[in-house]
């Protein structure tokens, strides 16, 4: 993490960015975006049609999930996805991947940062990604700090072949990466070990919250690394599941106060478990976001 000095320092020079071009890292607010593994059976079943109920609910981007292993997004090659998205008037600014280390069926899953990248890379483009997100790290794949470390050099390599292409290259966390090793958090390796241009982090509020950890805090401390935001409620059980936005403990209004400090460009709702039809819990929290925070 960053001294206090060097902080202070940093902060300065984007306060006085900011002056020059306060737009520098404001987010478009007519971009509303649903993270598509929310409503992945329906996109399993029908993606044209999902796509198209998504965009009558009122989303207006999407982030994907489902191109690592089949180098196809939802089953169609680059092209046609992105005249899908364009017939219903969606942009899909962003898409999950894998890291690729841990083995399926004893062979490496391909269109993964460490398995045909290149390819990826590629195909993201002809959609129109600007990001691609490394989703998650494996049981087998997370490892000890060191190993984090050796993570965090093949994100730089990945987020190198990203930018020869006009690609941004992220990581989206959990709660693993706040479980600490000899006083230090997995998060913090990643942190400091990769490329503050290379790889940026696509934060998952629900996550960070879950960790009992402050994204704010960690907005204040790494200012313009986080353009991606997952926006996952909390529910008030002690379990603390997920649940609709504005129907649990996360202060939204609070933490989007600091969305430009963040550096944020899209944000995509995602409720991984929803308490009956995604449809009715996407437009839930569609309602909420647009009537108090966009």
């Amino acid at each position: 993490m960053t001294t206090r000095r060097s902080f202070i320092k940093t902060s300065a020079v984007l306060s006085a960015g900011l002056l020059v071009a306060p737009n520098l890292f404001a987010y478009d607010k007519k971009y509303i975006g649903l993270q598509l593994y929310t409503v992945r059976d329906a996109m399993a079943a029908d993606p044209i049609a999902a796509l198209a109920k998504v965009a009558q609910i009122g989303y207006t981007s999407v982030e994907g999930a489902t191109y690592t292993g089949t180098e196809m997004f939802y089953g169609m090659d680059a092209l046609k996805f992105a005249k899908v998205l364009k017939d219903n008037g969606l942009v899909m600014p962003s898409s999950h991947y894998r890291l690729g280390e841990e083995l399926v069926d004893g062979s490496q899953q391909k269109g993964t940062l460490l398995n045909d990248w290149s390819k990826a890379v590629d195909d993201a483009a002809q959609v129109g990604i600007k990001y691609m997100v490394c989703a998650y790290l494996s049981t087998a794949e997370r490892g000890n700090l060191d190993h984090y470390k050796k993570i965090g050099e093949d994100f730089n390599k990945a987020g190198e072949i990203c930018k020869k292409a006009g690609i941004q290259l992220c990581y989206h966390n959990h709660d693993f990466e706040f479980i600490q090793e000899n006083g230090k958090y997995p998060y913090e390796i990643l942190l400091a070990g990769t490329d503050k241009e290379l790889v940026k982090m696509e934060m998952d509020l629900y996550w960070v919250t879950k960790a009992n950890q402050d994204p704010i805090a960690l907005i204040n401390e790494n200012p313009g690394r986080f353009p991606l935001w997952h926006v996952k409620d909390m529910d008030k059980t002690p379990t603390r599941m997920f649940t609709e936005v504005g129907n649990g403990i996360i202060d939204f209004k609070k933490i989007f106060k600091h969305a430009n400090k963040a550096g944020l460009k899209y944000f995509f709702v995602e409720q991984d478990k929803c308490p009956g039809n995604p449809y009715d819990s996407i437009t839930q929290s569609i309602t909420y976001i647009k009537n108090n925070l966009v």
